[in-house]
């Protein structure tokens, strides 16, 4: 049971988010009071992608626009800096698992009537990536819940093979439709570890997968899940989740075909994949660009199977907000629509290899490119059309109960507790969390 203090702290929270956005005027920092203000996160290629579309905005609407672009590790912060400071930009990339506070506190604006009257076509928007940003006042990603953002962008989290290593060790190439089972994909992965200069010491492995980003698939593909549908039950105490986490566990302890706890620490896996030296690892589309340039090919496949038989893994999305303050409203949630619709500035994102296409006519053609690399980009369209799923914290009122998972789940991947015996232990106080985001949801007024 959530505690009366705690209550409380929630209604404190929201309170002081609802009464900085009702003070802030809009405009955002630095602002000269006419131009639009636009803060996202991300790299130089992005920050070019943007300059671009927002230069052609301007050109069409003279509606001039001022960029304000963080590093994804600073953007949290800044943004909420601005939002304490009564300076919410116009328009700003949210988190899915920020929008309920945001909607709730006043800080998101309801953009529903102005993109309907705008004309645009949702139906050509991946649905994912349109519901996400949804919210009925209880639940968020229902298609019955008014519009408070667009997507900037879906990221399908796919399976990548250096398909290099595979050839190289006479292995026949993955089928880019059928999934291997978790026993193929084992079997795989011990062919490919290897001591290839023969110094007695490992220096290819088959895979090297992080358990906080990875597991969602192998759970799902086994059958089950973190919550019940209505999202106020935690269910990671069951045998099919159980199996799950322990099979990750004893690909490092059983199986040995993940780099080892030490060898992680001289050169993490990220980097061992860049250097070719890991045979299957995960791929986002924000990836794409660096990995194009990496010295061997590779390409997509579907993730590994559970007992269902059938592939399952996540979907991120960001969206494009705009300030319930904002002193140019209407200019507002144009450049919002602008940003994620306008087939112009999907095309501009899209060539910096940063994004799948918002438009689902434009990623279809994308995804049949003859010169597509990787080949299978058609994987990131089958995840986002049919296999892919929200994070299990993306549409609760804020992320503890999920975070609580990963806390102490080091002694399972050690092979110090079973994975059975940590869920059992973790499940309660998980529950209690959930527990509590949800009463402060209520408290919060739901959006109300």
């Amino acid at each position: 049971m959530t505690t009366t203090r705690t209550r409380a702290a929630a209604l404190a929270i929201a309170g002081a988010l609802a009464l900085t956005a009702c003070g802030s005027g809009g405009g955002g920092e630095g602002g000269d009071g006419d131009a639009l203000t636009f803060m996202f996160r991300g790299g130089a290629d992005e920050k070019a992608a943007y300059q671009a579309a927002i230069d052609k905005f301007t050109e069409d609407t003279g509606v001039e626009v001022e960029m304000t672009v963080t590093d994804a590790d600073q953007y949290a912060t800044k943004l909420q800096a601005a939002v304490s400071g009564n300076k919410v930009p116009d328009v700003f990339y949210i988190e899915q698992a920020n929008l309920q506070s945001y909607v709730a506190s006043g800080v998101l604006m309801d953009i529903t009537d102005q993109v309907e009257e705008s004309g645009v076509d949702l139906d050509n928007l991946w649905e994912y990536g349109v519901d996400s940003y949804r919210f009925d006042g209880t639940l968020q990603g229902t298609p019955e819940g008014r519009l408070y953002g667009l997507p900037k962008d879906v990221g399908p989290f796919a399976f990548g093979y250096n398909k290099t290593m595979l050839e190289a060790n006479g292995i026949p190439l993955p089928d880019p439709d059928v999934p291997y089972t978790l026993e193929e994909f084992r079997q795989v992965a011990q062919q490919l570890t290897q001591d290839t200069d023969g110094d007695g010491a490992l220096d290819q492995w088959g895979t090297g997968l992080n358990v906080q980003w990875n597991l969602q698939s192998l759970v799902w593909s086994n059958g089950a899940d973190f919550t019940n549908e209505d999202r106020t039950e935690v269910t990671v105490d069951t045998p099919e989740f159980a199996e799950a986490l322990q099979y990750f566990a004893d690909l490092t302890l059983v199986d040995g075909v993940t780099p080892s706890a030490s060898e992680a620490a001289t050169l993490d896996t990220y980097q061992r994949w860049m250097a070719g030296e890991i045979g299957f690892f995960p791929v986002g589309p924000w990836d794409v660009s660096v990995y194009n340039e990496l010295d061997f090919d590779y390409d997509l496949i579907p993730w590994p199977a559970g007992s269902t038989g059938e592939s399952a893994t996540w979907i991120g999305s960001l969206g494009i907000g705009v300030s319930g303050t904002s002193k140019n409203p209407d200019a507002a949630v144009q450049l919002a629509t602008y940003l994620s619709t306008d087939p112009t500035a999907q095309q501009t994102l899209v060539d910096a290899e940063i994004q799948v296409p918002n438009l689902i006519d434009m990623a279809e053609e994308w995804a049949g490119a003859a010169d597509a690399k990787p080949a299978n980009r058609q994987e990131f369209l089958d995840i986002v059309q049919d296999y892919g799923r929200a994070m299990p914290a993306a549409f609760t009122y804020g992320a503890q109960w999920y975070d609580e998972l990963w806390v102490n789940i080091q002694p399972v991947l050690d092979g110090q507790q079973t994975a059975a015996d940590y869920l059992a232990e973790v499940q309660p106080k998980m529950q209690a969390l959930l527990d509590e985001s949800n009463t402060n949801a209520e408290m919060a007024g739901g959006g109300a």
